[in-house]
């Protein structure tokens, strides 16, 4: 039996199981036939993952461990130790594949994304050293650690390819791909719900039971969940090296994922992403892109799916409307980020320039109008790294930002064009700091470690001549 064979045997034998859960749990037909079809998507979306072609262990385990924390951190809130030791996990693995430590270290500067999700762990411990919160200070010294042995095994990988060149973006979005997989099927006797069960029963979260968060089993924040499958779009979306069906699947994967999320933030990425292939796909940029026989038809398909997307969901009431009620559309992040600058304004001088030293993760905490004292992520990368550096988080933040984009635009060391997908990806995630903390990395840093892996591979893999077969024509067409 082939493996494509073993594939479909396996995803139908989920999507049967998924049918048997769900009609356990409610001896209803209908539900096992919704649990079905729910199950043979998470299916699907795993299996699209896996055939991608390119896919390293390196790239597969570090973009696992950081999809697996990311959800981890709202399936297992109340077990934080769960969470200690994936991390363990990923730092032991990692330190092994990091070697050599001091070239793979000193090589971190270059990245405009290193300057983003690692700078202002540093300040953070200078700050929490100077001010002697001695136990703050070991907690960010330990997810220092991880994160920055992450960044280093990725450039080794790069480095140390020994046949051809080391592209890690490959694997880690087939993990983000049966990361989304798994929440799917978690949630598969939900996902076709009106209303969804949500982790912890807070009241924040109370409020968006019409938004899918996955399942007892697992869950994840729907902005998440719909980042990560937007990201994966991105990354083989754009890249004629996977065959037609595996780009336009990843597609609608991603259009799907967000219809069921209703993920403001994630429409706005995969909107501006959508523009911003569009243009590659008429001018190129000076990226890698081939030329496309019917360019409005590739130009087109994303702008199709989001259409859709916004019709189903709701169109502007989607995009405007209050998640929590009253007028606020930014659901609270307005007052939260006021928090920041009203704590930074009464911090002492030492966290004026390093960043709030009172936590770990320097979480804001601020009341709502019915006394409930809220702990909260700033939800705005920019934000973010001012609040956990302080002013030299700030300003690492807008360099590495600054090399970010430069580098979308920039030759590689040996003369080829950016990656198309890179380019696009590292554009495309420069609205979303407005409102996410994506490009700050951290425990939910699947994305921000997919951009690591193809900036390390734009900088230090050097192009050899090209050895894939050219696609058949069916598949250039489109």
């Amino acid at each position: 039996m082939g493996r494509q064979r073993v594939y479909a045997v396996i995803a139908a034998l989920v999507a049967v199981g998924a049918a048997v859960v769900g009609y356990a749990q409610t001896g209803s037909p209908t539900e096992a036939l919704k649990a079905l079809v729910a199950g043979a998507i998470a299916a699907g979306t795993a299996w699209l993952g896996l055939s991608l072609p390119g896919i390293t262990l390196r790239g597969a385990v570090i973009g696992g461990c950081f999809t697996l924390a990311g959800i981890l951190t709202w399936t297992a809130t109340t077990h934080p130790l769960v969470i200690w030791a994936v991390l363990l996990v990923e730092g032991v693995v990692c330190l092994v594949w990091a070697w050599p430590y001091l070239r793979n270290l000193r090589a971190l500067p270059r990245l405009g994304t290193s300057w983003l999700g690692l700078a202002y762990w540093i300040f953070g411990i200078a700050g929490a050293v100077l001010v002697l919160h001695a136990g703050v200070a070991a907690q960010r010294l330990l997810y220092a650690g991880v994160f920055t042995l992450a960044a280093m095994a990725v450039v080794a990988g790069v480095r140390a390819a020994r046949k051809g060149h080391a592209d890690l973006s490959v694997g880690i979005a087939a993990a983000i791909l049966v990361g989304v997989a798994a929440l799917l099927l978690a949630g598969s006797g939900n996902l076709f719900d009106g209303t969804h069960p949500v982790p912890n029963n807070d009241p924040a979260t109370l409020l968006m039971r019409d938004r899918f968060w996955g399942g007892p089993a697992l869950y994840f924040h729907p902005n998440s969940i719909a980042g990560l499958a937007m990201i994966a779009a991105i990354r083989v979306g754009p890249d004629r090296a996977f065959a037609l069906w595996q780009r336009l699947g990843v597609t609608l994967v991603a259009g799907f994922v967000l219809y069921e999320t209703n993920s403001r933030i994630a429409f706005v990425f995969g909107g501006a992403a959508a523009v911003l292939h569009a243009a590659v796909v008429w001018r190129r940029w000076g990226t890698d892109l081939p030329e496309y026989r019917r360019r409005w038809l590739a130009a087109a398909t994303p702008f199709a799916v989001l259409a859709l997307v916004l019709v189903l969901s709701g169109g502007q009431g989607f995009l405007f409307k209050s998640r929590f009620g009253g007028d606020d559309v930014t659901s609270g992040r307005t007052q939260t980020w006021k928090q920041v600058a009203v704590d930074w304004r009464y911090a002492t001088v030492v966290e004026k320039i390093f960043g709030d030293a009172k936590t770990s993760r320097a979480v804001v905490v601020r009341k709502t109008n019915t006394g409930r004292v809220l702990k909260l992520n700033t939800d705005n990368a920019a934000v973010g790294a001012f609040r956990r550096g302080g002013v030299l988080g700030a300003l690492a933040f807008l360099l590495g930002l600054v090399l970010l984009v430069r580098r979308a635009f920039v030759r590689r060391p040996d003369g080829s064009p950016p990656m198309a997908w890179f380019t696009i990806a590292a554009l495309a995630a420069v609205p979303t700091i407005a409102t996410e903390d994506w490009l700050l990395g951290g425990t939910n840093g699947g994305i921000w470690i997919l951009l690591l892996a193809g900036e390390a591979y734009h900088v230090y893999a050097v192009r050899q001549a090209p050895t894939r077969e050219p696609e058949p024509a069916t598949a250039q067409a489109a």
